[in-house]
């Protein structure tokens, strides 16, 4: 089946279902905050994601790639970041 209505009520595959209950059990952690073993092992798995999708998308560099919550998020994310740059004061005709 595939039911691509939005990732938050997607059906997900066994590996993603897997890998995640994994994360929970074992590497449940705030990313980017904590010098502790779980908390570094999280942010690797996060950083790690970074790069596979970097490389996916080829990207060219990590750092280009930025998670959001959600598709609005990242829309108004990129269109306020494109209209910073391309966009200026009103002007009267």
């Amino acid at each position: 089946m595939a039911y691509l209505d939005s990732a938050s009520s997607t059906q997900k595959p066994r590996q993603v279902l897997d890998r995640m209950r994994s994360f929970y059990e074992h590497e449940y952690a705030n990313v980017h905050r904590g010098v502790y073993q779980l908390a570094e092992r999280a942010t690797e798995g996060y950083e790690g994601a970074r790069h596979t999708v970097a490389s996916f998308v080829n990207a060219p560099s990590p750092r280009e790639v930025v998670f959001t919550r959600s598709a609005t998020e990242a829309i108004n994310l990129v269109a306020y970041a494109w209209g910073l740059r391309n966009l200026g004061p009103a002007t009267s005709s």
